[in-house]
């Protein structure tokens, strides 16, 4: 059972087990129909295409964020279609090094499936590699997922503000330094970020060939971003709950386990204008 990471060589050798699901999770913010369409030219043999916006989020309210968590049930029914039931091994892909595919794997061990990873190097390294792609749409013999949902998988807007003070928490955003400091902001009305939270890039989980540094590497990395906080009493947060699951999985496989996800994050906090805002370091 793989929960973290798969490596390109082992997806290779199981495209033809039946018990393996692959699901393609290529999306960009700015072009929603883009990753939809790179599925359609062509994909990862027998992948199954997770749209972020229509699949794997609500719809928006004026009170939520930009990917509010979807209905449990919901993405149950879809992934079900998709061929996913509790026998199986999903492995989730994108092309950002995991950025949007996160999302699934932290959904999918939201609802209960331990047996879920992403593809280490995604699609960029696979392709790289010159292992095989095909625009032919895969056969799906649909199943019943059943969710076993675990809400101390993350927290709300609430549960931040009471401990983003709390020196046994640390909140972590994800996002760029310098949307964190609130020098650019290209997608929310408000630049900034949640007074006390530190500035954790998902990006620094990767090496210079967009795979995921070692186990130790990533350790030692959390270890002193941590600064003495257990891991079980991390938030991590970004935008709108998408690539802060990528830090989620980094603690993960680096054996610290335990760290919730603030899954409205950013954009969320502002739609309430008497949270409080913090600009630079």
């Amino acid at each position: 059972m793989f929960t973290t990471l798969v490596d390109t060589d082992t997806l290779a050798r199981h495209l033809a087990d039946p018990r393996w699901v692959v699901v393609d999770c290529r999306f960009t913010l700015t072009d929603t129909g883009a990753g939809r369409r790179a599925w359609t030219a062509g994909h990862i043999p027998g992948a199954r295409y997770a749209h972020l916006d229509e699949d794997l989020s609500s719809p928006i309210t004026p009170r939520t964020g930009r990917h509010p968590l979807p209905d449990p049930n919901a993405l149950a029914r879809k992934l079900g279609a998709w061929g996913i039931d509790e026998s199986k091994q999903v492995v989730v892909y994108d092309d950002t090094f995991g950025a949007m595919a996160s999302r699934l794997w932290w959904l999918l061990r939201w609802l209960g499936h331990e047996s879920v990873a992403l593809l280490d190097g995604s699609y960029p390294k696979w392709v790289r590699e010159k292992k095989p792609v095909t625009p032919e749409a895969p056969v799906v013999h649909q199943t019943t997922f059943y969710p076993r949902v675990n809400n101390t998988f993350w927290v709300n807007a609430d549960f931040v503000e009471r401990v983003r003070q709390d020196e046994a928490f640390v909140v972590f955003d994800a996002r760029a330094e310098e949307r964190f400091r609130g020098e650019v902001e290209p997608l929310d009305k408000v630049a900034g970020h949640v007074p006390g939270a530190v500035n954790a890039m998902y990006e620094d989980n990767l090496d210079v060939s967009g795979e995921f540094l070692s186990a130790e590497e990533l350790r030692e990395r959390y270890l002193d971003l941590l600064g003495g906080v257990v891991p079980d009493q991390a938030i991590h947060m970004c935008g709108s709950g998408v690539t802060a699951c990528h830090n989620v999985l980094a603690m993960e496989h680096a054996g610290l386990p335990g760290a919730r996800l603030y899954a409205g994050s950013w954009s969320e906090w502002i739609t309430d204008p008497n949270r409080p805002v913090a600009t630079g370091e």
